[in-house]
């Protein structure tokens, strides 16, 4: 069958659950086809394309049918447009033709093939009308207020039954749906049809001795559905046979959904065996704490399907003596999943994006699909595991498209996201091909997170180019945030939008540190003896120190590049300082970045055969993994902290060097990338353009001489807001500002349950 609907007050009206109830019945079934049928323009219908919860038309008549287009390509279906475009005069020679008419106002909207102003009756004259006539237009003036222009003869109706014949349709399988009398043509075409409950009543009188149109109690969806039923398209077994079993809810209160679990699982000697992270970061500990009060969670990850590990197991326990009503739930997925969700896919095609490195990027349909699969599986059982309203805490770009499956599958929930990954401009997320269907889940979520103004700000902006949105709510960003001092500074952030009747939240929390960490690090006796050895291998030796992951966002060559310039315009510092470079190898398998492993391993080279003398050597490169606790004891001994990424979400390396340095009762300097997200936050760091090879040497070259005064009272700066805003203070700002929104959602009012941060 075809169901040809109007949209406004009809397909997307209705009580959630028959809007849901429709349009999985729809997707479900492929013997059903889709065409809207509306008044207005294709820029504002293609809106509505994004939202991956609403079926995807197959047809669009749009323009009150001066405009149909296919659903997908949204090109024009020929050559039913093409005898259209025939009738139509242009709008600018409508308009220089009613130049002179006085009352008429131009509606500000997206259309083609029409023109429409506001207007009184009064200024309907017979001049005007007689102006329609010689250009061939049809002059419609409607509820006190519209005048349209349109082709001679073409409408709503007119254009539908010409596309039911072009496809060969029997008109018998064909079912027109509208609530207004501008829908009245589409019922003059001898198709059945159904007028949703709430219809305007001259639509109703217009058509209520006609047998084929049914009058439906229930408005909108509600009313479709009726009108399936009552004509019989679906058969005997009727609608309750096609619609899939909605998803029963579970036990847990709050469900964790992170791309990694918990725990570390590994195997040894051919067994599949569980076991603390060996050096956790900051996050995990803290987002595990919300359970530690015997709040009923569950934790969605996925793990490796083996069949020679036995059969899969979906959930497990992760502590039972700390979080006793804590459980694991394992997304299965193939190691073909996997290589190609994180390894190709997410890395490849979205982590160049987000970090503007667009030309980087590898944009394949077939991963795409790939990663839709493992999302749709993410936000099943994480349905599966949420209670009734229960708060679902998604994590980071890797599961963009979970809450669009999330809400529709339960739309009881609260939906909070957090973005770990920095989230770049529009002109650069809009390469992502498939930016529409990312957005339009996002926009699902009750509330998102972002580390900094910036990043959400950003959002807007490209939310904006997807579908008409409303900024509800605003905030000043001072004194928590720079606003001119660096490149993603910001004066202001919207912290809540309203697209459609839904709004969003919109939050800035810089993930904070776990300053107890770096505290139990600095008390462990091994990492004491090797601060002091360190000291007696530094001794006359200034330290400037990186630590950064094999990446090209790092901007480890223009840093190398930088130390070079510095060494050549400052001979005096030949022998007096060394660059100590620790480079983190990227995962196993990532194989885009070796060449520039190999390009890093060459400059290193260059810069050490030209300046070395004997016993002092410029540069010292690890490419390795540190543990936590050593990388402290360089924390502690270094005079300058490099950390000039050429674009970063946040950077903690920055905020570990700073607390270190600050419970040492250093004066260490940290140079720092405008660019990274953590330069929004750190006053008293120097921040530099890491795209600027000179401002790069300078500003090194200024925090090695930097008076140690200048520099206890830049640590300062830095280490206050580091202790005040550390990791525990982001968990529980997050978890307060999503309760916030929950509440809004419930009623009555209930709290979320362990909320406390241990």
């Amino acid at each position: 069958m075809l169901l040809a609907t109007d949209l406004d007050g009809t397909f997307l009206a209705g009580d959630p659950e028959s809007r849901l109830k429709l349009y999985q019945l729809i997707s479900a079934h492929p013997d059903i086809q889709l065409a809207f049928v509306t008044g207005r323009g294709l820029e504002s219908v293609i809106p509505l394309l994004s939202d991956p919860t609403i079926p995807e038309p197959d047809y669009i008549i749009c323009d009150v049918g001066c405009t149909v287009v296919h659903g997908e390509s949204r090109q024009a279906v020929q050559p039913i447009q093409g005898s259209i475009d025939a009738l139509w005069p242009g709008a600018q020679t409508i308009e220089a033709a009613l130049e002179s008419m006085e009352g008429l106002q131009r509606q500000e909207v997206p259309q083609e093939r029409r023109v429409s102003y506001f207007c009184e009756r009064s200024a309907v004259t017979d001049e005007l009308v007689a102006i329609g006539e010689s250009l061939n237009c049809d002059v419609l003036f409607s509820a006190g207020k519209y005048l349209d222009f349109l082709p001679r003869g073409v409408n709503k109706g007119r254009t539908l039954i010409q596309l039911v014949e072009h496809l060969g349709i029997d008109p018998e399988l064909v079912m027109v749906a509208g609530d207004t009398l501008n829908d009245l043509s589409m019922y003059q075409q001898g198709f059945k049809g159904v007028c949703v409950g709430e219809s305007e009543r001259e639509l109703l009188e217009q058509t209520e001795h006609q047998a084929r149109i049914y009058h439906a109690e229930r408005p909108g969806c509600g009313g479709i559905l009726e009108a399936f039923e009552h004509f019989g398209f679906l058969g005997h077994a009727g609608i309750e046979a096609e619609v899939p079993d909605n998803v029963k809810s579970g036990k847990s209160d709050l469900v964790m959904v992170y791309h990694r679990l918990p725990y570390e699982e590994v195997v040894e000697n051919g067994e599949l065996i569980r076991r603390r992270p060996k050096s956790p970061n900051g996050i995990i500990p803290t987002l595990l704490s919300f359970f530690a009060g015997g709040t009923s969670g569950a934790w969605v990850a996925w793990s490796i399907d083996d069949p020679e590990q036995g059969p899969f197991q979906t959930h497990t326990d992760v502590d039972t003596s700390r979080y006793e009503k804590l459980v694991a739930a394992r997304v299965p997925l193939s190691k073909s999943d996997v290589d190609i969700f994180y390894k190709k896919f997410s890395k490849e095609a979205f982590w160049p994006t987000l970090h503007t490195f667009w030309e980087r990027a590898s944009f394949r349909d077939e991963h795409w699909q790939v990663f839709l699969k493992v999302n749709r599986l993410f936000a099943e059982r994480a349905a599966q595991e949420a209670a009734e309203n229960a708060v679902v805490w998604i994590h980071d770009y890797n599961l963009w498209m979970v809450p669009a499956y999330l809400r529709e599958l339960r739309p009881d929930v609260t939906i909070a996201f957090f973005h770990h990954t920095y989230f770049p401009s529009a002109d650069v997320f809009n390469v992502l091909p498939w930016r529409r269907d990312i957005i339009g889940s996002l926009l699902h979520c009750d509330y998102i997170g972002f580390h900094i103004p910036r990043q959400a700000e950003n959002f807007v902006d490209v939310a904006r180019g997807v579908t008409p949105l409303e900024v509800t709510e605003k905030q000043s960003c001072a004194p928590r945030y720079l606003t001119y001092g660096c490149a993603v500074g910001l004066d202001e952030m919207s912290t809540e939008i309203k697209v459609n009747d839904r709004r969003i939240g919109l939050g800035a929390h810089p993930v904070g540190l776990d300053l107890n960490r770096v505290k139990s690090a600095l008390a462990n006796t091994d990492i004491q003896a090797r601060m002091e050895s360190l000291r007696e291998e530094l001794s006359g030796t200034r330290m400037v120190l990186s630590v950064e992951r094999l990446d090209f966002t790092k901007g480890i060559i223009e840093k190398l590049d930088a130390y070079e310039r510095m060494l050549t315009e400052h001979p005096e510092l030949l022998g007096k300082v060394t660059l100590l470079m620790v480079c983190v190898p990227a995962a196993e398998g990532m194989t885009i970045y070796e060449e520039l492993q190999s390009q890093i391993e060459q400059t290193v080279g260059r810069i050490n055969g030209r300046f070395s003398r004997v016993g002092w050597t410029p540069l010292q490169f690890f490419f390795r993994s540190l543990p936590f606790e050593e990388l402290v004891a360089y924390y502690a001994m270094a005079d300058v902290m490099w950390i000039t990424p050429l674009r970063d979400g946040l950077n903690l390396v920055a905020k570990e060097y700073v607390a270190t340095q600050g419970l040492t009762d250093g004066s260490g300097v940290l140079v720092l990338s405008e660019f990274a997200g953590a330069a929004a936050e750190l006053r008293g760091a120097i921040l530099a353009n890491p795209h600027h090879p000179q401002e790069l040497a300078d500003t090194c070259y200024y925090a090695l001489a930097m008076s140690r005064s200048e520099a206890r009272d830049r640590l300062s700066e830095a280490y206050e807001i580091v202790c005040r805003y550390d990791i525990a203070l982001w968990g529980q700002e997050f978890v307060d500002a999503v309760t916030h929104r929950r509440d809004q959602r419930l009623q009555p009012v209930t709290a979320l349950p362990g909320c406390a941060v241990a």
